[in-house]
């Protein structure tokens, strides 16, 4: 049995291979609304939420004109964004069908509410937000009962009108 990590210990950022770096920022800046704090020519950038150096790099140092991998290979699953609150989650829902981006999916975890898509490269992207732990089902013994329900995401989007 090893040791755990540090309970306070987080991913602090993901670093995606593009094939379009300029396609890429538009992606995560312009739709999801990440700030380009920093840009490296045109091999790399690097964005973020409220001021921090970076939660994600993107470059195209071997991956230029690339295309995806194709299904049934290893990689990356998914790059998740956590967001704060509820209200938050239904601003970056707007965001992507305002931006005509298809969703892969959508779920209610019990634990968290998530949305599936994929961003220019294929890249599979989950954006979401925690319940609160005291809200997390659990079976009978205390453990945690996790589950893949339906979300309803016209009633995400009511949170739009209720914020406002």
């Amino acid at each position: 049995m090893t040791t755990p990590v540090h309970p306070k210990a987080r991913i602090g950022h993901v670093h995606l291979k593009v094939a379009d770096l300029d396609r890429a920022i538009a992606f995560y800046s312009g739709v999801l609304g990440f700030e380009l704090q920093q840009k490296y020519g045109t091999q790399a950038a690097f964005l973020a939420a409220g001021g921090y150096h970076h939660h994600i790099g993107l470059n195209t140092w071997e991956s230029k004109g690339g295309t995806p991998p194709p299904p049934g290979h290893t990689g990356l699953y998914h790059t998740a964004f956590l967001y704060p609150d509820r209200a938050s989650l239904a601003d970056a829902l707007q965001r992507v069908i305002d931006a005509g981006i298809a969703l892969d999916g959508a779920a209610d975890h019990g634990v968290s509410e998530a949305i599936y898509l994929r961003d220019p490269d294929g890249n599979g992207v989950e954006l979401y937000r925690d319940r609160p732990e005291q809200e997390w089902p659990r079976d009978a013994h205390g453990q945690l009962a996790m589950m893949n329900a339906p979300l309803d995401l016209q009633a995400l989007l009511a949170e739009l009108t209720v914020s406002s």
